[in-house]
């Protein structure tokens, strides 16, 4: 059996940016950047893009990546992921955005590695510490808040905890010693519990924040939050694009 799967769910179709994995950065296509990112990774055995849309495997194809079709009615990255998922041997499941063209390859050992080493853990994903004020605050930035042992007690687009006894100025100088949470939308799964995920109805408290990994809570599995040191560069606009190549490049430049 092969250990560990990164899947990269692909789709064309976007609201704000159709076509976006095969926006062209540096030469190559934005899938190309992720998908020879997560393949350093050294935790993982294989990886593999999920896609609806021929010309995306198409992309994938030419740059030597694997590939798998899935259906294009799926209504979450997730129900994606299970798919293939179901047509694979594999102990645990790597769910890798596809817009993230930076991701270091480090980030996904931090949340595998928890779940390589606890046969217990079910689920985990990744958190980093906030830095800015107008982060904390921002409904766009999802918080998470974890136990002594590091698995998640509550996740929301709300800035949890709230530091009772500091006004706005106080938390903002003293946001770093606080060390609160961002989550990072990486998810590792053992695969019996992706297989299942898609088929538990909606919770509440899922429904009342949008977040989909309050299901898995509200359903009491422990959800393992690993700290990470890296940053998290997700392309939603042309101007993500830009700022990503002025990146690409700085990072290239340091590597020579």
């Amino acid at each position: 059996m092969t250990k560990t799967v990164a899947i990269i769910p692909a789709r064309y179709a976007s609201t704000r940016f159709p076509g976006k994995p095969l926006a062209l950065i540096h030469g190559q296509p934005m899938i190309a950047h992720v998908y020879r990112r997560v393949v350093q990774a050294e935790t993982v055995d294989r990886v593999i893009v999920a896609t609806d849309d021929e010309r995306i495997a198409a992309a994938v194809r030419e740059f030597g990546g694997e590939v798998m079709m899935t259906r294009a009615d799926h209504p979450t990255g997730t129900d994606r992921l299970a798919e293939v998922a179901r047509q694979i041997d594999a102990e645990l499941i790597v769910n890798v955005q596809g817009d993230e063209p930076l991701i270091a390859p480090r980030m996904i050992d931090q949340a595998v590695a928890p779940l390589l080493a606890d046969p217990e853990l079910r689920m985990g994903t990744l958190a980093g510490v906030i830095d800015t004020i107008d982060d904390f605050f921002s409904p766009n930035v999802v918080k998470v808040v974890r136990d002594l042992d590091g698995a998640a007690l509550y996740f929301s687009r709300a800035p949890i905890p709230w530091p009772r006894d500091l006004n706005r100025d106080e938390l903002s100088e003293a946001l770093q010693q606080l060390g609160l949470l961002r989550h990072i939308g990486l998810y590792v799964y053992r695969r019996d519990l992706l297989l299942a995920y898609p088929g538990w109805p909606k919770t509440p408290l899922e429904t009342l924040e949008n977040l989909e990994q309050l299901r898995a809570l509200e359903r009491g599995v422990k959800l393992h939050v690993a700290l990470t040191e890296f940053a998290c560069h997700g392309v939603d606009t042309t101007e993500d694009l830009e700022r990503i190549s002025r990146m690409m490049t700085e990072e290239n430049n340091q590597a020579e």
